[in-house]
């Protein structure tokens, strides 16, 4: 008889253990002669040498499953427990699996255009209008290069247009008054990873996101860095974000020049900047249009609307 200790990382084990432990409760039936206490994420078994060398090893493939899928099914114990080819990806190009267990991937021929050109390049801009998928995919690279471990953590910044004199009359402290702003890179984590793992690796500052000011001074290394919003940048700003890029880390900047919030006086640093960099080795720039909303279709049609009044007004 043999005690050993297996740890669950990289999961959150109210997963593995499955609601009201059901999960647990399989595993135990199907390894009989060990005895198994589990207390966080750490599993305590009792037993035979090579029955524990056998859960240790099942319990390593569950776990990758629960980090590639986010979810695991009794099925899906069952079948890697036996020996069976567990859950296979149906799909062809996902990036990660949302915390229901549903494929992210590219949803449109442009979208597939920036995932080639992150996989090229170690900046990318996308830009295009609301809806197009730019912030939610690249957040998607990005979670999918932590998980496969190519980077250490994941950067995510956008400009609080409003800083200044309306922030400062926001209640609370100054996460409470940023937050706001930054909700929509919340969204997308949170689609993506557990709750639970996903303030764990907040945390452990494994994924850190703040406002494009705190980025000021830093060297980014082995990260991947999302500046989100980027039309809403100054030049002096988005020189100063793209200057912060390090070894092993890559970019992706998003933007819609439809919704520009700088005063009338300031110039975009984004447009600044495609004007400069866009024809720049190692650069990839990737424009998304209408056909690439995957949001609500009347969003769609309200983009078209728009576009149109836009361009009628030019020709005024």
């Amino acid at each position: 008889m043999i005690e050993k200790h297996i740890i669950l990382e990289d999961i959150d084990p109210v997963v593995f253990y499955g609601v009201s432990n059901v999960h647990l409760q399989m595993i135990k039936s199907l390894f009989p002669k060990v005895r198994i206490v589990a207390r966080d994420n750490v599993i305590r078994v009792l037993g035979d040498e090579e029955q524990i060398a056998k859960l240790e090893e099942d319990v390593e493939k569950l776990r990758k499953h629960i980090v590639r899928y986010n979810t695991i099914s009794e099925e899906d114990i069952l079948d890697i427990v036996n020996g069976r080819q567990a859950k296979a990806d149906s799909v062809k190009g996902v990036l990660v699996y949302s915390v229901s267990g549903r494929p992210i991937k590219s949803r449109s021929e442009n979208q597939q255009q920036l995932v080639d050109a992150f996989n090229k390049n170690d900046m990318v801009f996308a830009v295009g209008p609301a809806g197009t998928g730019k912030t939610y995919l690249s957040i998607a690279l990005a979670v999918k290069a932590l998980k496969e471990k190519s980077i250490k953590r994941i950067i995510l910044s956008r400009p609080a247009v409003e800083a200044g004199e309306k922030l400062g009359f926001l209640p609370g402290d100054m996460k409470d008054k940023i937050d706001p702003y930054l909700q929509p890179l919340y969204d997308a984590l949170e689609d993506m990873i557990p709750t639970v793992k996903l303030q764990d690796m907040m945390d452990k500052h494994q994924i850190q996101i703040a406002p494009l000011a705190f980025m000021r001074g830093r060297t980014l290394n082995d990260a991947i860095v999302i500046l989100d919003e980027a039309q809403n940048t100054t030049t002096a700003q988005i020189r100063m974000f793209l200057t912060r890029l390090g070894w092993n880390s890559k970019m992706i900047i998003t933007g819609d020049m439809t919704q520009i919030d700088l005063p009338h006086n300031q110039k975009s640093g984004l447009k600044e900047a495609l004007s400069i960099l866009s024809n720049t080795e190692g650069i990839g720039v990737v424009n998304l249009d209408q056909k690439d909303i995957v949001r609500h279709k009347l969003v769609t049609r309200i983009v078209t609307a728009y576009e149109a009044f836009d361009k009628a007004k030019q020709e005024q």
